[in-house]
């Protein structure tokens, strides 16, 4: 079950990361996008649904528990958004919404990156520290990005 799960979640990952940077290099949202966010969100929900069911509800990191549910309410909202900013076709919304996309990701990596870390054995690393270092993978791909967002839109 643990395979399937970490596939799961390991193809979310691929997904959204896909429709997210995607949409970004596209410079507006389009219909293929979405696609992928929902791919993302339905694969992340039925990874985390299986990873669940294996630990019986005793994750072994509240924080990464909270952030993990956060993350799926942030896609659900993230996606409905999508949707309907698509529906309006306004070109400003469009054009602007892939802020929101990154900042969703980046609050997603983080329950991802604890997850993964906590489940190599080979590490053997504190559920507490597998999640301050993914909260600073998060932060360190969140400078890189912003970082060169501001340098591109100074050109």
């Amino acid at each position: 079950m643990i395979a399937i799960a970490s596939t799961a979640i390991t193809l979310a990952l691929v997904f959204y990361t896909i429709g997210v940077f995607a949409e970004r290099r596209a410079g507006t949202l389009k219909l293929g996008h979405i696609i992928f966010f929902y791919m993302g969100l339905v694969f992340d929900t039925a990874g985390t649904a299986v990873m669940s069911v294996i630990a019986r509800g005793n994750s072994a990191n509240l924080a990464h528990a909270t952030t993990g549910l956060l993350a799926i309410i942030l896609m659900i909202i993230h996606a409905a958004w999508a949707t309907i900013a698509y529906a309006k076709k306004n070109p400003e919304t469009l054009s602007r919404f892939h802020r929101l996309s990154i900042g969703v990701w980046l609050v997603w990596l983080v329950p991802y990156v604890c997850g993964m870390l906590m489940g190599i054995p080979a590490l053997k690393l504190d559920s507490n520290v597998a999640f301050a270092s993914a909260i600073a993978t998060s932060v360190v791909a969140g400078l890189l990005i912003f970082g060169a967002e501001a340098k591109r839109l100074r050109q």
